[in-house]
């Protein structure tokens, strides 16, 4: 058993115990198994869910020369926690006593907003996390998260997001960080650190998603293709996984779905070994996205069966198939057998499964104490509101808010919108509220323990001021309603109206995995809901819980303000009357720009000069600007300094300036470092954010912010498709969003051209 010796490194032992391997015990380590567990009888079925993709219907049958990966065996029903740890135990006892080799599974699960599973934290979801514009707190956050999964038996999730979202009416854009590369690259690379941890010995191995362009396909559409050329590719879209790679050492990636240029991802060797393991030194595993392999016969239609489709993946670098044994155990074989792979293709991947078990201290520790679960302790539920408060962002404010519940001026308040009193409506796609509850297990949706935005206004201000009224619902063309809504804000001194989106995969909600739109208005009539309550001339205040972007010309314009809260997870509630109330000041910042219409989409900040088109098409300005949020008080900017007007290329120079609290409120605010290369060799973004801190002052406190320019920020694709520095004039910006910049000055970087590799 020398594949136990812990004095060997962790090659010598995988090499081991690979030697002593069959054919099909090789081929079941690079597949995993989706299991439904009835807990009444304690025996397992094939689940559902894995549909079309998967072989066989015979666990035991499945499992006999063992198992790569459990597939999501918390996160597709609800189960109570306890009796899930006994079920993976179970499989694990199963897999180490009754296979010949013994070799424990790695049991993963869905952790975007916080393990998909019952009784664990619901954080809120990564646009909140992106519009806190605070690495350290989502570190923290995905700390927790790992602890939680690792508490419970899971030992990798499949997060973050790292893809670049720069079209809303693609329905997973509530799944990413945003449309700055930056950004995105540094609020994965912290959430990887903290799921990992110090070791995977005790953390949870992070999977990079969705590998690589598939945020940009053609319309929005899912699976549609993506036309972007290699050096955009390099610079927007894999920038992120390149951080997270590189400077977060994630040990998984998760291949995309689409094409790009007619390649299909998980069938490129291009991507998944030349640029992922060649050029940037990733260790790690590469796994499939969800039936990924057989689509390359499927859909994709570049492999013939699915054995040529297994041989295509496995020559690219896709180690492990997903979500169950589909095209991997008899393709593998087969493929051998036709020379459309060697040995050595399926060892090396083996050889990787096998080196992250011993990673993860498997082999040592396959089982888990129950005794020891830790999901959703009071200290992770202060962490997920705390993250819900510094995501919402004010969007508009004509000087209403806050709002005083204490004051005896403030008389009825009418809430108003189907997301006002939904507790769903908190939550997004891959949550465990609306992944595996509301869309499989509804009879469930009554141990959801959350308060909603009408819950938690009337806590602060009392439910006797409260005068509520649905209006409409999120879907549908139902207006009979409206008027009810009307008569409420009429006789009310306020209006708070909360609409937004319905979270559901596949054209089950307006957002979410496969729930992409032709349009980006509110859904439903909740626009003319809104209208209508405007036009009562009673002040509005306008909450959006939604995972995309809208279209709020209109809105924008009369509503008294709008507060834009994503799905902000179960502290979400409490996180939005704070702030209407000014218990909170906001201080969120939006990731992603808000366009008039969906006829300029896709519009992001950082565009080419003539993205505009020529003349200028006068709809291709935001509503909201990349960057925007209000806030209760006022900063002041000043005392930009540049270390050196001139330097070499391959030099860092140093920005600072002072920011001041001048109002009578302590806040946060996000100082943000823009940058713009005024001339080169190819075509540049018109403004790039390269540097950003989150810093909080009390009234009249001023602060010196730090920035630092060097090579890592500055470098770009060149002409040839190296990572290159130019000599050249640079302006910097240093400001409150994209549009509100407060201080510029300048630089001229001198020399020769540098290679940055």
């Amino acid at each position: 058993m020398k594949h136990l010796d812990r004095t060997l490194s962790f090659e010598e032992r995988a090499a081991a115990l690979l030697g002593e391997m069959t054919i099909d015990e090789k081929a079941a380590q690079l597949t995993s198994v989706w299991l439904s567990f009835d807990p009444d009888s304690g025996d397992f079925a094939p689940n559902t869910m894995a549909g079309p993709f998967a072989q066989g219907t015979d666990p035991e049958a499945i499992m006999a020369h063992g198992i790569g990966q459990i597939t999501r065996p918390l996160g597709s029903k609800p189960i109570d926690p306890a009796q899930g740890v006994e079920m993976i135990n179970d499989l694990q006892r199963r897999l180490v006593e009754g296979t010949r080799l013994g070799i424990p599974a790695i049991c993963h699960e869905e952790c975007l907003s916080g393990l998909m599973a019952q009784g664990a934290t619901s954080f809120p979801s990564p646009l909140n996390f992106a519009s806190t514009w605070d690495p350290e707190l989502v570190e923290r956050a995905s700390r927790a998260i790992g602890r939680q999964m690792r508490s419970v038996g899971v030992h990798q999730g499949l997060a973050p997001v790292a893809d670049v979202a720069r079209d809303p009416r693609w329905g997973r854009i509530e799944e990413t960080l945003g449309e700055d590369p930056y950004l995105v690259g540094s609020m994965v690379t912290a959430y990887v650190r903290g799921l990992q941890g110090d070791s995977l010995e005790s953390g949870v191995i992070a999977t990079l998603k969705h590998f690589c362009g598939y945020s940009f396909s053609e319309g929005g559409r899912n699976f549609a293709p993506a036309h972007v050329g290699r050096r955009e590719l390099a610079d927007v879209f894999l920038l992120p996984f390149e951080m997270a790679v590189r400077d977060g050492g994630a040990y998984s990636v998760m291949n995309a779905y689409q094409e790009i240029d007619g390649e299909a991802p998980a069938a490129s060797r291009w991507l998944l070994t030349e640029v992922l393991r060649d050029a940037w030194g990733f260790e790690g595993f590469v796994v499939a996205d969800y039936g990924a392999v057989s689509f390359l016969h499927l859909m994709h239609r570049v492999a013939r069966d699915g054995t040529e489709a297994a041989a295509m993946a496995i020559r690219a670098g896709l180690d492990l198939e997903l979500p169950s044994p589909a095209e991997y155990p008899t393709g593998i074989p087969d493929a051998l057998g036709r020379g459309l792979l060697s040995m050595d293709d399926v060892d090396r991947s083996v050889t990787r499964v096998l080196i992250a078990k011993l990673k993860l201290g498997l082999f040592e520790n396959p089982y888990v104490d129950a005794e020891r679960i830790d999901l959703d302790s009071a200290t992770d539920q202060e962490l997920a509101s705390e993250i819900a408060t510094k995501s919402v962002t004010l969007l508009t404010n004509d000087g209403l808010l806050p709002l005083d519940a204490s004051g005896n001026s403030l008389g009825k308040i009418a809430v108003i919108g189907p997301n006002a009193d939904d507790v769903m409506a908190l939550f997004g796609n891959y949550s465990y509220e609306n992944h595996v509850v509301s869309t499989h297990f509804p009879e469930a949706a009554s141990e959801i323990d959350a308060p909603t935005v009408r819950n938690a206004l009337a806590t602060l201000a009392g439910e006797e001021r409260i005068v509520y009224a649905k209006g409409c619902d999120v879907m549908g063309t139902d207006t009979s309603n409206i008027e009810e809504a009307v008569a409420a804000a009429s006789d009310a001194e306020v209006a708070i109206v909360v609409v937004g989106d319905k979270a559901g995969h596949f054209k089950l909600g307006t957002v979410g995995e496969g729930t992409d739109r032709a349009d980006i208005d509110l859904p439903g009539v909740q626009g003319e809901l809104v209208r209508r309550v405007i036009e009562t001339r009673t002040p509005t205040v306008v909450v959006l819980l939604n995972g995309r972007p809208f279209a709020l010309g209109g809105i924008a314009r009369d509503a008294a303000a709008i507060i834009e809260a994503w799905f902000p997870g179960q502290g979400g509630g409490l996180a939005i009357a704070e702030a209407i109330f000014g218990v909170a000041s906001p201080a969120g910042r939006t990731p992603v720009t808000f366009a008039p219409k969906a006829g300029v989409e896709p519009m992001y900040y950082n565009h080419k000069y003539l993205a505009p088109g020529f003349p200028r098409q006068d709809d291709f300005r935001p509503v909201f600007p990349f960057g925007h949020g209000l806030s209760y008080t006022t900063f002041e900017y000043s005392n930009l300094t540049i270390s050196s007007p001139e330097a070499d290329a391959g030099e860092t120079v140093g920005i600072s300036c002072t920011v001041t609290n001048t109002g009578g409120r302590a806040s946060d605010e996000v100082v943000q470092l823009y940058v713009k290369d005024e001339y080169a060799s190819v075509t540049r973004p018109v403004i790039e954010l390269k540097g950003f801190t989150r810093i909080h002052l009390a009234p009249g406190e001023s602060a010196e912010v730090n920035f630092s320019l060097g090579p890592r920020q500055l470098r770009f694709t060149g002409i040839d498709g190296r990572r290159i520095v130019e000599p050249g004039d640079f302006k910097v910006m240093v400001g409150a969003s994209s549009a509100d910049i407060r201080l510029d000055g300048g630089f001229r970087l001198t020399g020769d051209v540098i290679e940055v590799p």
